[in-house]
């Protein structure tokens, strides 16, 4: 069997990066994480590192910004996984993180932080375009250097979104009434955050992923909200009211918004009004589906996952 590889994570203290750390160590490749040291010593930040202390996570202090720390880590790995924030600044930092790839010469391939839409097929209006621009050009600067990648598209995180039904300003799914954005048709992917961290890893040592993104759209997660919110009706036993906003209203609300509200609005927008996770065939030759890749994944679905609530 062949020795798993060695995974540098940078950006492993984030939302979605603890979830890949773990995934990481429990698949059992040898695991490492870049932390910068003002991290090391935030408390809010103490239990994620005792957790991967535990797991016998490997800590390496440095940022994207020690360029010459950075390298030292990079040369003790064979693939790095970037799940640095969605800031433009900490996106459009991964330059950095390509530099050094480059100049160490020994990573056998990059993965981004993409985690959500695929940003070469976007439809955002700002700031959500500006975004998805930023994740593109990092796309393009991996390539421009011929460094072997993966770019997952997660879609959506469960966690965000399942438990408020995709409704701001609530803390459990609603009881009463609901807001669509738009029609509520477009098909949305809503996955838990374990799970695609378990398909990112599985990923690292595949060939088939090498230089492809690699979308995971199983089909127990693809839902439009009026199917959402049917499903979750059916659990319940009540009908909710239904408050659909056009696209021009919808539209209207992000340019009235501050920042980040308006971010999280404009995401939201390509998600439930345009459909952009479900909206074009996933082409063999440069995309390929996780749950189709391993079928031995048993992913918790919306179905599943939507009982918690009841």
């Amino acid at each position: 069997m062949a020795e798993k590889s060695k995974i540098l994570i940078i950006g492993g203290t984030g939302y979605i990066g603890k979830f890949i750390v773990e995934a990481s160590a429990n698949m059992g490749h040898p695991t490492f994480v870049l932390v910068r040291e003002s991290t090391l010593s935030d408390p809010s930040k103490s239990s994620v590192i005792d957790c991967f202390k535990k797991a016998g996570v490997n800590i390496i202090t440095g940022d994207l910004h020690d360029h010459e720390r950075l390298i030292t880590a990079i040369k003790q790995v064979d693939v790095v996984i970037s799940a640095v924030g969605v800031s433009q600044t900490q996106l459009a930092d991964q330059v950095k993180i390509i530099a050094a790839i480059k100049e160490a010469g020994n990573i056998k391939k990059f993965y981004p932080s993409e985690f959500g839409n695929d940003a070469d097929r976007s439809h955002a209006v700002e700031p959500a375009k500006t975004l998805f621009a930023t994740k593109a050009q990092v796309r393009r600067a991996i390539e421009a250097e011929n460094i072997p990648y993966t770019y997952i598209s997660s879609n959506c995180f469960a966690g965000y979104l399942l438990p408020t039904l995709a409704q701001s300003g609530v803390t459990a799914p609603p009881r009463d009434k609901v807001v669509s954005l738009g029609d509520g048709n477009a098909k949305a992917v809503f996955n838990e955050e374990h799970d695609i961290a378990t398909y990112t890893i599985k990923t690292v040592d595949d060939p088939r992923t090498v230089n492809k993104s690699v979308y995971i759209n199983p089909p127990g997660n693809i839902y439009s909200f009026n199917e959402l919110v049917s499903l979750w009706e059916k659990k319940i036993g009540k009908t909710l009211e239904k408050v659909y906003l056009s696209e021009d209203q919808v539209l209207k609300n992000i340019e009235e918004s501050p920042f980040p509200d308006s971010l999280i609005m404009s995401i939201s927008h390509v998600v439930f009004v345009k459909g952009d996770q479900t909206n074009f065939e996933i082409e063999p030759s440069f995309r390929v589906e996780a749950s189709e890749l391993y079928p031995d994944v048993k992913y918790t679905t919306v179905d599943e996952y939507l009982s918690r609530f009841v």
